[in-house]
This record gives structure tokens, C-alpha cells and sequence, in this order.
């Protein structure tokens, strides 16, 4: 857990911590799983090591949830029944780009006990990120809008649909309630990256997923590659 990271750390003599946090204003209603990461931040640095927070929407790469989410209603949908949290705006960023924030906060001693903002090249609703995801995917994609669909029933569709955990659909339906746009972008100074576009984010990630998926057959015993 974060309490014994943190004294781990300590006792270890670590002069710098860095934590990926979650995007999204405090004074919004946060979701269990974005406040669970708030209070890890708060533990982290109540430490003795400096801390840097780096906070992100929607990670464009592969292990990130909230895309294999995306991902996986992009694969099997072509038309979608959603409620109108597919409006909300959200700043997705690229994997390589977090890691070369990650990275590149270690260069920068300004950035010790500070807590910033990332996020990608583009503000996009949730609607269009679903789409321009499909449109990678080869195929088009309808949504249609309802006026009202409780998070519960909306978490319940996402099980039936995708393969995420009970648990993380309810979190990620309740997060899509909050608009998490970069607000404070004093980052791109200190650690100056060219961001990747969402399209090529997106590419990447799905060519690194159906990678992964056919290295994991080619493994099984009687699978060729």
C-alpha cells in the first residue's frame, strides 16, 4: 500500500518519488477510484522524499483501462446506446508521452514537490474519441443518445460488452461524469515533448494489442503463430 511504499522510501534515503495520478478538478464530485489515487497522493507526500504528481486523463496504450475500455466498444459496436456522458470533454495522451513526462521530471529539480497536469494534443468528447478509434479499426460508428441511463445500469453495460472488472466499470462510468481537460499546462515548459497525435496514439496502441494477443496464442501448446 501507499503507507508502506512511503516508508519504505524513506528509510531507503530516496531523494524523489514520482506518481501518475488521475485528471480531474477536486472540486467536481470524484469517483471512488479517483479519490482512492488522491489520497494515495497525499500519503506519498507526507513522505520524506520529494514528490512530483503527474495527473492524466485517458492513457492511449496498451494496460491502460480506460482504453481497453474504449478499445473493446469500439471492436464490437457499430451502434451504441449512451447516455450523455459521451459529451463530456476529456485531453487524452499518448503512452509514449506520459513515460517522457515520467522521465523527464527527474531532469527538471523545479518540478520536486510539485504536482502538474498532462495531457494530449486534443480536447475530445468521449463520443468522438470512441469514433475516431473505430475509424482506426476500419468501420463507422452510430451513437445514439438517451437522456437517461443511471452509472449502475451504464457500468452493467459496459461488463456485458467489454471485459472489465465489475468494479472498474463502475469507477469509469462515474469518472466520465467530470470534464478532465489540462487547466494548468505549466509542464510543457519545464519538460518540453512534442505530443503525439491522437490518431498515431491510437494506431500504436492497437498494433502493440493485436501484437500482445498474437504472442499470448502463439504460446499456447498446439498454436501456430
Amino acid at each position: 500500500c501507499a503507507t508502506n511504499f512511503a516508508e519504505a522510501a524513506s528509510a531507503a534515503g530516496t531523494d524523489r518519488i514520482v506518481y501518475l495520478g488521475g485528471l480531474g478538478e477536486d472540486r467536481d464530485e470524484l469517483s471512488e477510484h479517483l479519490r482512492s489515487r488522491r489520497e494515495v497522493e497525499r500519503i506519498l507526500g507526507d513522505g520524506d522524499p520529494a514528490l512530483t504528481t503527474l495527473r492524466a486523463a485517458i492513457i492511449i496504450g496498451g494496460g491502460s483501462a480506460s482504453f481497453e475500455v474504449v478499445a473493446g466498444l469500439a471492436r464490437r459496436l457499430p451502434v451504441m446506446v449512451t447516455p450523455k456522458w459521451v459529451d463530456t470533454l476529456c485531453q487524452p495522451i499518448a503512452i509514449a508521452d506520459v513515460v517522457a513526462y515520467l522521465a523527464g521530471v527527474l531532469d527538471v529539480p523545479e518540478t520536486a514537490g510539485e504536482t502538474f497536469e498532462i495531457g494530449g494534443p486534443e480536447v475530445l468528447t468521449y463520443a468522438e474519441i470512441l469514433r475516431r478509434t473505430r475509424r482506426q479499426l476500419g468501420g463507422g460508428l452510430r451513437i445514439v443518445r438517451v437522456p437517461v441511463l443511471s452509472p449502475e445500469l451504464s457500468a452493467r453495460w459496459l461488463r456485458l460488452v467489454t471485459d472489465v472488472n465489475p468494479y472498474l466499470a463502475r469507477s469509469l462510468v462515474e469518472g466520465l461524469r467530470n470534464t478532465v481537460i489540462v487547466e494548468d499546462d505549466r509542464i510543457r515548459e519545464l519538460v518540453p515533448i512534442e505530443l503525439t497525435p491522437f490518431e498515431l496514439g491510437v494506431a500504436r496502441a492497437l498494433t502493440e494489442s493485436r501484437n500482445a494477443e498474437a504472442s499470448r496464442l502463439s504460446a499456447l501448446p498446439g498454436v501456430s503463430p
